[in-house]
C-alpha cells in the first residue's frame, strides 16, 4: 500500500518553493495531485496562510531558536512555519497540530530534525506572550509585509495604510456575479438561501453578492448553466463603468480570464467585443468562461504594446485597459505577492503601463472612453499614471466616475483592500476636435 504524503510536509514544499521564486499557482496544484479533494482543501489553507503569515513566522522562528538552520535545511525551516501557522492561525488543536508537523518532519531524512520541530512549537506554546510582544517592537511581526511595500503604503496613505496592512493578512471574501439578463441579483439570493448559502448584497456592484461563507463553485445554483461567476465586487465595477451602447466596438487589452469581458457582454448583447491577451494560456481560461456563460468574443493573442501585429485598422469606441500592475491590491488573494515582488519592480510596471497606455490611445475613436484599471493600491501604477498621462494628450480629459465607493486621488478612484479587492479606475475620453 502507498503511503499517504504528508500534508504538512507538502504545504512546506509549496512554501519552499515559493520562497526560491515560484508562484503560489504554479506550486500549490502540483502538490494537490496527490490528495482527495477534502485533503487538497487542508493542503491550501497551511500553504496561504503561512505565506500569508511568512514575514512575521519566519521572525518567530528566529527568536524561538538558538542559532539559525543552514541554507540546505529550508524545507525544514518552512515546516516548522506551518506549524507556528497552525498553532497561531488555525483551529487545528494545537496537540495535533504539533504531532503531525512532527511526524512530517520524519520524511526529510533527517534523525535530529524530530526533535528539533517538537521542541520549537512547544517553545511556541509556553511563550506565546512574547511572541505577541514583538508586534511592538517588530514592522517584521507587526505587518507581515516586506518593508519596501510598508513604507510605500505609509508614504502615500498615511490615513490608510495600517487598513490596507490588516485588510490583507486575513482572508478573501468571495463575491458573485449575477447574470443579469438571466435573473435578477434578488432572485438569485432566494435560490441561494434555499440551498442554505447565506450571503449579502454588495453595495457597490449591482450584480454582486458576498457569501457570508465561501463554499465550492459547483455548490453554487445555475453555476453550469451560466447564471452566476465568481469574481471580486470591486473587479466587477470595471463592467458597470464602461458606457457601452448596442452594436458598437469595445477592446479588453489584457483580458485574461476574461470576467470582464463577460461582464460587458452579459449587459450589452448586440457588441463586438475584442477580447485581447498575449498569453495563450490564459486565453484558454477566457475560452471557457465564454462557453460556460454562453457568450461571444473575438480572441485575439496578441501583445498590447505592439498592435500593428494584431489590430484590423477599426478604431474601438471603448477599450477597457486592465494593465499589469503589482497586485498589491489582491495580496489578500495572492498571498506569495509578499515574497515574490520587489521594489524595483513598481518601476519598472509603470513603465510598460505608460507604453501599453500610449499604444492603446490611437486605437480608439474621437467620442470614444478609455478605462484604465488595475489592482494596485500604489499611485506610481495609478494616478500617477494617469497625471502625466493626461499632461502630455490634449485631446485626453478625465470623467467624473459616480458612486461613493472609493477615494477621490483627483485622477481616479482608488478602492482600498476591505469588503472588495484593492482596485484603481480612471475613465479617460478622447475629444472628437483635433487639436
Amino acid at each position: 500500500m502507498t503511503k499517504q504524503p504528508s500534508i504538512r510536509l507538502s504545504a512546506a514544499t509549496v512554501v519552499t518553493k515559493v520562497v526560491g521564486g515560484e508562484s503560489l499557482s504554479k506550486s500549490l496544484p502540483e502538490q494537490q495531485t496527490f490528495f482527495s479533494s477534502r485533503d487538497q482543501g487542508l493542503l491550501a489553507e497551511l500553504s496561504y496562510g503561512t505565506l500569508r503569515h511568512h514575514i512575521k513566522l519566519a521572525e518567530w522562528l528566529n527568536y524561538l531558536m538558538e542559532k539559525p538552520l543552514k541554507a540546505k535545511d529550508k524545507k525544514l525551516h518552512n515546516l516548522m512555519l506551518v506549524g507556528l501557522y497552525q498553532l497561531f492561525h488555525t483551529r487545528i488543536p494545537a496537540h495535533a497540530a504539533i504531532s503531525e508537523t512532527v511526524q512530517a518532519a520524519l520524511s526529510l531524512g533527517k534523525p535530529w530534525a524530530k526533535s528539533l520541530v517538537n521542541g520549537v512549537l512547544r517553545n511556541a506554546q509556553r511563550q506565546a506572550y512574547q511572541l505577541q510582544q514583538l508586534e511592538k517592537t517588530s514592522e517584521n511581526c507587526a505587518t507581515a509585509h516586506p518593508h519596501w511595500l510598508v513604507k510605500i503604503l505609509k508614504e502615500s496613505w498615511p490615513s490608510h495604510w495600517q487598513d490596507i496592512i490588516i485588510a490583507n493578512n486575513q482572508q478573501p471574501p468571495m463575491s458573485l456575479r449575477v447574470n443579469s439578463s438571466r435573473v435578477s441579483r434578488d432572485q438569485y439570493l432566494k435560490k441561494l438561501l434555499d440551498a442554505s448559502i447565506e450571503a449579502t448584497l454588495s453595495s457597490i456592484s449591482p450584480q454582486a453578492l458576498t457569501l457570508c461563507k465561501p463554499v465550492q463553485v459547483l455548490q453554487l445554483p445555475l453555476f453550469s448553466e451560466g447564471v452566476v461567476s465568481v469574481q471580486d465586487e470591486s473587479a466587477q465595477l470595471a463592467g458597470n463603468l464602461i458606457p457601452a451602447k448596442q452594436g458598437q466596438r469595445i477592446l479588453d487589452a489584457c483580458c485574461a480570464p476574461g470576467g470582464k469581458s463577460c461582464h460587458i457582454l452579459e449587459q450589452f448583447e448586440d457588441i463586438e467585443l475584442h477580447a485581447l491577451d498575449c498569453n495563450e494560456n490564459r486565453l484558454l481560461r477566457v475560452k471557457e468562461n465564454l462557453e460556460r456563460l454562453k457568450l461571444v468574443a473575438t480572441i485575439i493573442c496578441g501583445d498590447a504594446t505592439s498592435p500593428k501585429q494584431w489590430w484590423d485598422g477599426k478604431q474601438y469606441d471603448h477599450i477597457l485597459l486592465d494593465a499589469p500592475c503589482s497586485a498589491t491590491g489582491v495580496i489578500r488573494r495572492h498571498p506569495d505577492i509578499k515574497l515574490l515582488r520587489k521594489a524595483s519592480d513598481i518601476t519598472e510596471l509603470a513603465k510598460l503601463q505608460k507604453e501599453i497606455i500610449e499604444q492603446m490611445w490611437p486605437l480608439l475613436k474621437p467620442g470614444g472612453t478609455l478605462l484604465y484599471v488595475t489592482c494596485s493600491v500604489i499611485p506610481e501604477e495609478n494616478h500617477l499614471q494617469i497625471k502625466t498621462f493626461l499632461a502630455m494628450h490634449r485631446d485626453a480629459s478625465l470623467q467624473d466616475i459616480i458612486g461613493s465607493w472609493g477615494h477621490d486621488t483627483g485622477f481616479g478612484k482608488q478602492i482600498f483592500p476591505g469588503s472588495g479587492d484593492g482596485f484603481f479606475y480612471s475613465l479617460i475620453s478622447k475629444s472628437i476636435i483635433k487639436y
